[in-house]
């Protein structure tokens, strides 16, 4: 998987990876000529006495040491850019990917582990693709013409790279043979933190209010402990690698100098040849343990390329059509035909058998206990979900073959958790319509009955909002949530129980205001509240997934025992005729 997503993504970056090779092997080459004219230096400069030979080879030196330098600076340049180049692509591909995934995919991957994927998972390949083309690529041809000058300087005595360099591939076989599972549990940890520390914050409220802290505590310790000893476990094996490279490298230099020592003091060695191959056998395993340091950070992006393929290859469950119907005008006619719904693994569809009208200019409601399947109903109009039967259809269009860009124009969805995003009010609402005027907006608030405490807050449309909204009541959320929808002008308003944080006097008020609003358009309330919906239209009664009633408040009360039951558990007698 790791070559896979280097190949497809390094693909655009070609002429820079030549640039890195080209440079790095100029660069490699410089380096190893530096100790065949050490070695002449040596011989027949030092030996001999011959000053102009020391210096016009050091000259030389000079100018292989400067050109070694250039190409050296040029490949670290030309590497880092495309090594960022390649995360940066990555994790768009991935943001883009996740972005196309239904309410299934995201509940498959969970929202931490989505997250590590697109930082930490990504960060590690990025950082695999960095050292490669800086140090890995470099190392190979270093090994490589060090044996080749190594062998030219004698050949009885680079015998000992016979013994030194096995020795080495074994020593790092064995060790990263042992590192790879322990990458793999060490990123399922980070998820498992992230999941934890996530929950936390989220909930804090919750976890204050019924004096859960050291419950919490206790249960990040446990998290944070798990990561810790797989972590302990890499590290030691680390640890291990480094020294045993070391140590081989160290006893061959040993071996070299003893050997070489007595082949100069025979005089079938001189002591330039013995200097600069001593330098290139330092040079061949210091090449060795860059490829060391490279395999000690293999597995883990090995690890780290499969959970990102793993998302990238996942084919979302609600995909764009491959022809989309784009009509010219909709009118917003909402018809569920026999719709069914069932989730992975369910023994048993949330809904079943679907069938519902919405017309344009009328208020149609859904109501029914919880688990009803009314959220699910609302997710199969706005295309967050397919359904598993039959078919959602807007004019007569399925929306499984409706354009994306005219199904998200047409609806309006005010979800059951409004969400707001960090920016301004002006900001959150332009999710809505981004080129929204001031007036447009503060005329979309006053509909919302969200205008007054606008108004009221530090710099009006360019308040800030905090990231979810959490630095304004759940009642204000809700209000601008709905003045999001309302600036967008949708066809078809789905109101997933909106109204719920609203006291009575405000949800009054603002219904009111929001009827004369939309009085053209299809309106879908969704309400557990019944005050919210018993002036609707049509009000439709979900039990168990099924439609069980449908009809206008009187008609139900007098003909629905289970919408009767609804009722009466809010209201009494006489407020339920009134």
């Amino acid at each position: 998987m790791l070559i896979r997503l280097l190949r497809e993504h390094l693909r655009p970056y070609r002429r820079d990876l030549t640039f890195v090779i080209l440079l790095q092997l100029f660069q490699t080459l410089a380096t190893l000529y530096l100790p065949t004219l050490n070695a002449d230096i040596i011989d027949n400069g030092v030996i001999t006495g011959n000053m102009h030979y020391i210096w016009h080879t050091g000259g030389v030196m000079i100018v292989v040491t400067l050109a070694q330098i250039i190409c050296a600076t040029g490949a670290v340049y030309f590497g880092a850019r495309t090594a960022m180049a390649l995360g940066r692509d990555v994790r768009l591909a991935v943001f883009s990917r996740v972005q196309e995934f239904s309410a299934r995919e995201v509940g498959h991957f969970g929202t931490p582990s989505l997250i590590t994927r697109n930082t930490n998972d990504i960060q590690q390949v990025q950082m695999l693709a960095l050292m490669t083309f800086t140090l890995m690529v470099s190392a190979p041809i270093m090994c490589v013409g060090g044996i080749i000058l190594a062998l030219n300087q004698d050949v009885k005595l680079s015998s000992l790279l016979l013994v030194a360099v096995p020795a080495l591939g074994i020593i790092v076989a064995l060790i990263i043979s042992r590192m790879r599972p322990l990458f793999r549990q060490m990123q399922d940890r980070i998820d498992q933190i992230n999941r934890v520390l996530r929950e936390q914050i989220t909930g804090v409220r919750v976890i204050r209010a019924f004096v859960r802290d050291p419950r919490e505590r206790d249960r990040f310790a446990v998290a944070s402990t798990e990561l810790y000893d797989v972590s302990l476990g890499t590290g030691r094996l680390m640890a291990l690698m480094f020294p045993s490279v070391l140590l081989v490298l160290n006893f061959s230099s040993i071996a070299v100098l003893w050997f070489g020592g007595q082949l100069v003091a025979s005089g079938s060695m001189q002591v330039g040849s013995l200097t600069a191959f001593l330098t290139y056998l330092l040079q061949i395993l210091m090449s060795v343990m860059m490829a060391t340091f490279m395999f000690v950070m293999v597995p883990r992006a090995e690890v780290c390329a499969d959970r990102i393929m793993e998302l990238l290859d996942t084919e979302p469950d609600v995909r764009p059509p491959d022809h989309p119907v784009s009509p010219g005008a909709v009118h917003g006619r909402l018809e569920l035909r026999h719709a069914e719904f069932s989730y992975p693994g369910a023994q048993q569809p949330v809904l079943h058998d679907i069938n519902l009208i919405a017309e344009p200019g009328q208020v149609t409601a859904v109501i029914g206990g919880t688990g009803s399947g009314k959220t699910t109903l609302v997710n199969l109009i706005s295309r967050l979900f397919d359904p598993t039967g039959g078919s959602v259809l807007i004019d007569g269009i399925d929306v499984r073959e409706l354009d994306p860009a005219v199904l998200s124009q047409v609806l309006g969805l005010v979800p059951q958790r409004p969400y707001l995003f960090s920016g301004t009010v002006a900001s959150n609402l332009r999710y809505g319509r981004p080129d929204a005027t001031d007036a447009q907006m503060w005329r979309a608030l006053e509909i919302a009955q969200a205008r007054d405490f606008v108004a009221q807050m530090q710099g009006g449309l360019e308040a800030k909002i905090a990231q979810g909204g959490t630095n304004v009541s759940g009642g204000q959320r809700q209000r601008l949530a709905i003045a999001r929808a309302i600036i967008h002008q949708p066809e078809i308003y789905l109101f997933d129980d909106s109204f719920s944080a609203l006291d009575y006097a405000t949800d009054r008020a603002l219904r009111a205001a929001l009827a004369h609003e939309t009085a053209q358009a299809t309106v879908l309330i969704v309400a557990q509240r019944v005050a919210t919906i018993r002036n609707a239209d049509r009000i439709i009664v979900l039990e168990a997934g099924r439609i069980v009633a449908a009809g206008t408040h009187d008609e139900l009360m007098a003909t629905d025992e289970t919408y009767r039951e609804i009722v009466l558990s809010q209201l009494t007698e006489q407020e339920a005729a009134a």
